[in-house]
């Protein structure tokens, strides 16, 4: 994920400490934590997958305790070549999260969906994300419908992400635009790197 002469292992952990990439922030409607995630914090050219899992199993994992919990994911911003991870990247972070909080997590809010997200997720993300993750997706598609799910004003919301927001409300409601869905379970093709034409279609449709 990092490029081949990336800072030190600390100074990428300090770095993902600043920028906030993962928030243990606010409670959902049930009095929930949640765990707020804003992808376009990941300088995914600057850390490592390694440096991610640590600082997820040093500063993020044990806030979370051992009861339930939501997360909040913003997807604003997200872009192939600056901050989206890859595949490989993804499926590792996934499995690095214990299976007790797997099994705690009710719900994942995807804040702002693009339509190339929500294919490749309704594509491979049944098979990607395995241990049930994949059904807990819960597609929301403005910040009104998120306070449905979470507490208002528990939770910071980047200023970009309202920028994002305000941008939307010059396009007309399509039926996914209306409050939060979740898709069907689609196929899945194997396999997560470049030779493969699952991983280069991935690549093109995350953001």
């Amino acid at each position: 994920m990092a490029a081949s002469l990336a800072p030190s292992l600390a100074d990428q952990m300090n770095l993902l400490d600043e920028l906030q990439l993962f928030k243990v922030q606010g409670r959902d409607k049930r009095g929930n934590k949640v765990l707020r995630v804003v992808a376009k914090y990941l300088p995914a050219r600057m850390v490592s997958c390694e440096a991610v899992k640590k600082h997820l199993e040093d500063s993020v994992f044990p806030k979370l305790g051992e009861k339930p919990f939501s997360v909040v994911y913003f997807h604003a911003g997200v872009e192939r070549n600056e901050n989206f991870p890859g595949i490989s990247a993804l499926r590792s972070f996934y499995d690095a999260v214990p299976d007790p909080l797997k099994e705690n997590l009710q719900a994942v809010y995807f804040v702002h969906p693009g339509l190339q997200a929500r294919l490749f997720l309704a594509t491979f993300g049944r098979f990607l994300f395995t241990g049930g993750l994949y059904g807990k997706v819960k597609y929301v598609s403005r910040l009104e419908f998120v306070w449905e799910y979470v507490r208002k004003g528990e939770i910071q919301v980047p200023e970009f992400v309202k920028d994002h927001e305000d941008q939307l409300e010059y396009r007309p409601l399509r039926t996914m635009d209306y409050g939060m869905e979740s898709d069907f379970p689609r196929p899945y093709c194997a396999g997560a790197n470049m030779d493969n034409p699952m991983a280069l279609y991935s690549m093109r449709c995350i953001s």
